[in-house]
């Protein structure tokens, strides 16, 4: 691509109050290449990026121009799939609610009908918003938990959860024919207001959401008990959290305290420096408020409200952040044993998790008597075996998580859930309470009971524009290799995504259900593994570790012995 033509192209096509940004990097040639060297890629996530003027970053004109080529696509199902139209949501980031309203114009430009949120909300209640207002597709406007400056354009398909890699693939062949960034129609479409072709979802939507939600409820009388009385922190870290977390705390009767200096959306994220709960340090602000008022527990949600991050205090009386797999396990644990108590687990029921996740949890489903699936990374895949167990009524889903604080309980969604994990959450230090224990306490016993697995990951970051490129060339390398033992553990068996296939050390090869994933995965002797992918929302190589050892410190050890093994092959 002749990144400065596009330059001059984009200079001479802006507006002029658009201008000025352009021409202060007119003497910095690689910010110009960055811009213009490619075009923002549209995977089965949609597309991410920086928020600026370019080809290559997130602006009004590249969400136009795949908004055109997502319509381009849906005019293609016929006019029963235009009327039924796109739900349409945007969280609390810079420019999301301009993103929004660009796509809702031209989608109605191209005859198709929108709903649209009247106010941000979470990527939860837009999956949810697909299903029942019978949209034909979806479009976020997010950066999830991504720095200040990104923002992103996440499309989900009918059935709720993100597009389908075929459907996708269309979608980018219609963008692709675009070639002109600024000449796209685009109804004039300025405000939330009701016209022709447009619906808004409002307050009303959002309290049938949480109304949905409180049948979820698994411990209706411990919060009874408990709920007014314990001591919880939440915080929304500025995003759309707020309102349907606190109301359907409030309307499941559990009391919890607000960071208040979080509450307010602010696209600058002025109280972290990343709002990404998995990170202590975002959890700050809801650490000290719980110190202050003599709280156990804190919660806290990324701007979509699709990820939940939590502290508890320890035995000790200090508090420690949770990771997202220690999260996975206990509400997979708390899932099953309510369900087992009130003899309501059902004989065909499943925990979905990522394979990256955690393999703590295989050993309580086996317990429970309950089938474990696991899936690639990227919730979409919980959503189709969801949908798979729907239409082929051969399992009942229980629960799904992924290591990355994405949880979900229930069907009206098909995407993370932050707002019904923050529920659960919430209503579990009820039930723990009302039994006698605590959360800490209960994560101690089951490390106990079913041993110290002890979960890390890696992440290598990557910048310009061959960071994709650099990073396939990492895990090529890897794949190109034969290890046998790694960090004093034998290897049993690799399994690479790209072909399908796994290989096991001995030469057996037979096919696994997935491919065409960049991504190898290695079975370690005993239990645990080693898997390298590079991240689809984020230029970083991902490695994710997982050991179990018969206490703490030894497992703590073999994985530390396992990631400096394993490094020194990158």
């Amino acid at each position: 691509m002749d990144y400065k033509k596009a330059y001059g192209t984009w200079l001479e096509s802006l507006k002029e109050s658009e201008k000025q940004e352009l021409l202060a990097i007119v003497d910095d040639e690689k910010e110009i290449e960055y811009r213009f060297g490619a075009e923002l890629q549209f995977g089965t996530a949609g597309m991410r990026g920086i928020i600026g003027f370019g080809t290559n970053m997130m602006n009004v004109y590249t969400v136009k121009r795949a908004t055109k080529g997502l319509a381009e696509y849906i005019k293609t199902l016929g006019k029963t799939a235009m009327k039924r139209g796109v739900a349409v949501s945007y969280d609390t980031r810079r420019n999301s609610d301009v993103f929004a309203l660009a796509t809702v114009g031209v989608l109605l430009a191209n005859g198709i009908n929108v709903k649209i949120f009247k106010n941000p909300s979470p990527v939860p209640m837009l999956s949810f918003a697909v299903r029942s207002q019978n949209a034909i597709a979806g479009v976020m406007i997010t950066a999830s938990h991504n720095p200040k400056e990104y923002n992103g354009y996440k499309v989900y398909g009918e059935d709720g959860a993100q597009m389908s890699p075929e459907a996708t693939k269309k979608v980018v062949e219609f963008i692709a024919k675009q070639e002109d960034y600024f000449n796209i129609d685009c109804v004039e479409y300025n405000s939330i207001v009701k016209m022709k072709g447009v619906k808004i979802l409002d307050k009303a939507f959002m309290n049938k959401y949480v109304n949905g939600l409180l049948k979820l409820s698994l411990s209706k009388t411990a919060v009874k008990k408990y709920g007014d009385k314990l001591k919880i922190v939440y915080t929304p870290l500025h995003g759309t959290g707020f309102a349907p977390v606190t109301k359907v705390l409030d309307k499941l009767g559990i009391k919890v305290n607000v960071v208040s200096e979080q509450i307010k959306p602010d696209p600058e994220f002025s109280t972290v420096e990343v709002p990404n709960p998995e990170n202590k340090e975002a959890m700050t602000l809801g650490v000290k408020l719980a110190c202050d008022i003599g709280a156990d527990v804190v919660f806290g949600t990324d701007p979509d409200s699709d990820r939940l991050g939590v502290a508890v205090k320890d035995s000790d009386g200090n508090f420690i952040n949770l990771s997202g797999n220690q999260v996975g396990v206990l509400l997979t644990d708390y899932v099953l044993r309510r369900l087992s108590s009130e003899n309501k687990l059902p004989s065909d029921g499943a925990v979905i998790k990522s394979f990256v996740s955690t393999d703590m949890v295989k050993p309580i489903c086996e317990n429970y008597g309950v089938r474990l699936l696991e899936v690639p990374v990227g919730f979409k895949f919980i959503g189709e075996k969801i949908k798979n167990f729907e239409e082929n009524r051969n399992g009942t889903f229980l629960f799904g998580f992924e290591e990355s604080c994405g949880y979900l309980r229930g069907t009206h969604a098909r995407d993370k859930d932050a707002v019904v994990a923050s529920m659960l959450f919430a209503e579990m230090v009820c039930y723990y309470e009302y039994v006698g224990t605590s959360v800490h306490k209960v994560l101690t016993e089951l490390y106990e009971k079913y041993g110290y697995v002890i979960d890390k990951t890696v992440s290598v970051a990557y910048k310009g524009l061959s960071a994709m490129s650099d990073m396939a060339k990492v895990v090529d390398k890897i794949r190109s290799q034969t290890f046998e033992e790694i960090g004093g553990y034998k290897v049993l068996a690799v399994r690479d995504y790209l072909t399908g296939k796994r290989i096991e050390i001995g030469g057996k090869i037979e096919d696994i259900e997935y491919n065409n994933l960049n991504c190898l995965y290695f079975e370690l002797v005993g239990g645990g593994f080693i898997c390298l992918r590079p991240s689809g929302t984020e230029p970083k190589l991902k490695i994710y570790y997982s050991v179990a050892g018969k206490d703490k410190e030894t497992a703590i050890n073999s994985v530390e012995n396992l990631i400096k093994a394993f490094s020194s092959a990158l």
